[in-house]
């Protein structure tokens, strides 16, 4: 250490000593000026004594106890645990081709890269000096390999070298980051025309597209928790999807009941494509139920 720094570092510290002594100080007057308004009053015990005591050595004056030298602070085991990330740095990103990545991603490395800038902007934090943040890279693909296999949050975890609980916290920043950035700009009608006639060459002459939905597990919510028992039996939110001739997205809706019917859903496509001018969706008829 320079000798510029050193001045500076034992200035700071017999600033920070002083500071503490005159805090010190202020304390034992306030307690003195408090102890004996008590004894004045006739009202002092062996019991005020301890409560004293004990407020007096509170959470504030034990810290400040231990930087005197007083009292010895217990030292931590460790702050993070020990984790590889190896697999990810090594084998993933550099060794991995393309097949590999759609195996085990869904996609291929440049379009998981060109993901990663899009979503950048709500992923992207600074470190601390603390720790280091997660780079955008690693939020998204434990995200992906979550959404892409059964793993538990454990197994992820163990498999790019975070914790459990930064895992969840991934794959929901990931999530919100889609829905806020992604959604509106992937997810849209587009030609309407052209899916017509690329349905029709594949033999669906007037179709706009292939719908279904799908069942998506919940816990029972607290309120009106009948309404999302579906018609097998367990509690769920329903998901419908509407896709184009190629299989892109073109529609989704997320988060009736399971209770609710098919037709509810039709009824809400019909909405949207009326609202965006788009009429090649027909009104679905009041007897869908099949009444």
């Amino acid at each position: 250490m320079e000798a510029a720094q050193l001045t500076l570092a034992i200035r700071s510290t017999l600033n920070t000593t002083r500071i503490i002594q005159q805090y010190m100080q202020h304390q034992n007057l306030a307690e003195r000026y408090w102890a004996r308004r008590r004894r004045q009053r006739g009202d002092v015990s062996d019991q005020d004594m301890d409560t004293d005591f004990s407020e007096s050595t509170g959470p504030a004056n034990a810290s400040i106890m231990v930087l005197m030298g007083q009292v010895h602070a217990v030292e931590r085991r460790f702050w993070a645990r020990e984790r590889s990330t190896d697999w990810w740095d090594r084998i993933v990103l550099q060794v991995w081709d393309d097949s590999q990545w759609l195996r085990n991603f869904r996609m291929r490395k440049g379009t998981f890269m060109e993901l990663c800038d899009l979503l950048s902007p709500a992923l992207k934090h600074m470190n601390t000096k603390m720790r280091a943040a997660l780079t955008v890279e690693k939020q998204v693909v434990i995200a992906l390999w979550k959404l892409a296999t059964p793993d538990s949050y454990r197994s992820v975890g163990n498999q790019f070298g975070v914790g459990k609980s930064t895992v969840g916290a991934a794959v929901m920043q990931v999530a919100h980051a889609i829905k806020d950035l992604l959604i509106s700009r992937v997810v849209t009608l587009g030609n309407v025309q052209v899916i017509v006639d690329g349905f029709a060459a594949m033999g669906f002459p007037n179709c706009g597209g292939a719908i279904e939905g799908t069942h998506i597990p919940i816990l029972a919510p607290e309120h009106q928790a009948g309404e999302y028992i579906n018609r097998k039996g367990y509690f769920s939110i329903v998901l419908q999807a509407l896709v184009d001739h190629k299989g892109r997205f073109t529609n989704i809706n997320v988060g009736w009941p399971g209770k609710v019917h098919d037709c509810s859903h039709l009824q809400e496509l019909w909405s949207v494509s009326k609202a965006a001018g788009r009429d090649f969706i027909p009104r679905p008829e009041n007897n869908c139920w099949g009444h």
